[in-house]
């Protein structure tokens, strides 16, 4: 079978907030073939993604992602991998390409898992998939305060881990956040497990992060990920240095296996984290984290959108036995829980069970995603290049 159609849908919620919650839009892909359909998410600016697909060619090594994808042959797990090959040597200068791919290559491995009746993790070459551990995936509250109570809330929930990123951390005292570290600990309780997101505001400032590392071994988190700028290897490993028993914790910027390589060998984070929506799609997530596992790291996915971008995010590591926790997108905008009627939710153990069922497992709502539909039009000259596809 070939690919006969490649279809972006940009959902948006009615107001976006300067927030740190990638939920609030999306980019959702649809791939035809075979009289199939395999659904993807790109985990990036829409708008921007779905430019680099019609782009007009700027030269040979940045030509639009359609010129190279459209019509191609689609019969096995090899022809992802040569697709992706093509895609980086032909899309190479456009830096937007791993974006983009990654949803469409998402797609084609729900869409291979559906016409081979098996689930996307024994495409990968898993015999099984293991259950993991949740955690609740969360923002700081504004003030301690409203931190205690979203980590209370979590664990009333049934987490028995929750991770609060980003919000005020960082960006005002060492006395405020470890304010906040208290009480996350607090709402959580003593025996949850306590994850920190850094959300990169350090910057390169390894004297600022280190500042921190004495409270957050106070409270015990189990890492701080993110402290740094997604390729400022050196100041992991600066940090990891003086990290004092507190693990780092990183990998959600890297858009090629390459970038999580580094991170794991130069960075030296105990935790590689990765988004398939960026990296590229399943095919080199599930490379890191046979590389991860190679070098005693312990990968977890970064998820926080939609429960079509969960089980994506899932499959590259789910046969790793060790490799347990998991994100965990606790509180996502109306728009990432209504594009699907298929939810992930944990069960009586706490723990979530990866669809085993073909392909991704996830079942879309179309009537769910038209509310959040984006109408949108790309034009050069005066010539259309792209227009949102009926739905």
């Amino acid at each position: 079978m070939r690919i006969e159609a490649i279809d972006f849908y940009y959902l948006s919620m009615p107001t976006v907030e300067d927030i740190g919650d990638g939920s609030q839009d999306a980019l959702v892909v649809r791939v035809a073939a075979g009289g199939l359909e395999g659904w993807g998410e790109c985990e990036a600016s829409p708008l921007t993604s779905i430019a680099a697909y019609v782009a007009p060619m700027s030269h040979g090594a940045c030509k639009p992602l359609r010129d190279v994808i459209l019509g191609q042959p689609i019969t096995g797990v090899a022809d992802i991998a040569r697709l992706a090959a093509e895609v980086e040597m032909q899309c190479m200068d456009l830096l937007q390409a791993a974006h983009t791919f990654s949803g469409i290559e998402i797609a084609l491995w729900d869409l291979l898992g559906q016409a081979s009746g098996q689930p996307v993790y024994q495409l990968l070459g898993y015999r099984q998939a293991y259950p993991k551990l949740p955690y609740a995936s969360q923002l700081f509250g504004d003030t301690p305060e409203q931190t205690l109570t979203g980590c209370r809330v979590a664990r009333e929930r049934g987490f028995r881990a929750v991770k609060c990123g980003w919000g005020p951390f960082g960006k005002g005292s060492v006395q405020l956040d470890r304010d906040h570290l208290h009480a996350a600990r607090e709402g959580l309780g003593k025996d949850g497990i306590l994850l920190i997101d850094a959300g990169q505001i350090f910057r390169e400032d390894v004297e600022a992060a280190a500042a921190r590392i004495p409270f957050l071994a106070e409270v015990q988190a189990g890492w701080l990920e993110e402290p740094f700028l997604g390729g400022a290897y050196g100041a992991y490993a600066g940090l990891a240095a003086r990290s004092d028993g507190v693990k780092l914790a990183g990998g959600e910027a890297s858009h090629n296996f390459h970038m999580a390589q580094q991170l794991i060998d130069y960075g030296k984070v105990e935790f590689i984290q990765i988004d398939c929506g960026r990296i590229g799609g399943i095919g080199p997530a599930k490379r890191a984290a046979d590389y991860a596992a190679s070098r005693g790291v312990t990968y977890v996915n970064h998820t926080f959108t939609s429960h079509l971008a969960l089980s994506a995010s899932l499959q590259p590591y789910a046969g790793l036995k060790d490799h347990v926790i998991c994100e965990f997108p606790f509180a996502p905008k109306a728009v990432a829980l209504d594009m699907t009627t298929t939810h992930l939710l944990p069960d009586s153990n706490g723990e979530i069970l990866i669809p085993d069922t073909p392909g991704l497992g996830i079942t879309m709502n179309i009537e769910g995603m038209r509310p959040y539909l984006v109408d949108t039009e790309l034009a050069v000259n005066g010539k259309v290049i792209y227009r949102t596809p009926n739905l």
